[in-house]
């Protein structure tokens, strides 16, 4: 009779995964959090619609006189005003970005380190059934010989 022999039990050696998250969050800065909430906002139907209202009650105010015109028609003040929003948004939204970039960098290692760490236990979970179907078939060939064995002590009696 052959003894089966199976692998060593799987030792979990690696750290527990963490929340990419959490982490990233920990080391967020005030900038880097303005940055983010600046970019969702201006991101948004919200800005959208607010901004159009405010261009809008501009552009009527100046244009039918009902108080003092500091922007008259063709609104030179308005366009200054939007250049200005326009170039301050855009690096503010390029630091959201870079930002999400680099965690998705970060995402993207743990992922990786997370798919090591599987393939890793499906190995070693592969190794042990290996292991029980060579033990089953010794099984089975040894229950064959006792029942070949028996059936002869029969045919002899």
């Amino acid at each position: 009779m052959v003894n089966a022999r199976f692998p060593e039990p799987f030792k979990h050696t690696h750290p527990p995964v963490r929340n990419t998250n959490e982490i990233i969050e920990a080391q967020l800065t005030f900038g880097q959090k303005a940055s983010d909430w600046v970019a969702t906002n201006l991101g948004s139907w919200w800005f959208i619609i607010v901004q159009t209202a405010i261009l809008m009650a501009w552009a009527a105010v100046n244009v039918l006189a009902w108080f003092h015109h500091w922007d008259p028609y063709p609104f030179i003040f308005m366009n200054l005003v939007l250049s200005l929003q326009a170039a301050y948004a855009a690096p503010i939204i390029m630091m959201s970005q870079n930002r999400q970039a680099v965690r998705d960098r970060l995402e993207a290692h743990n992922d990786y380190q997370i798919n090591l760490k599987t393939e890793e236990e499906v190995r070693s979970i592969l190794d042990h059934l290996t292991a029980q179907n060579d033990a089953l078939i010794e099984i089975h060939r040894l229950l064959d010989e006792i029942r070949k064995q028996k059936e002869n002590d029969k045919d002899s009696s």
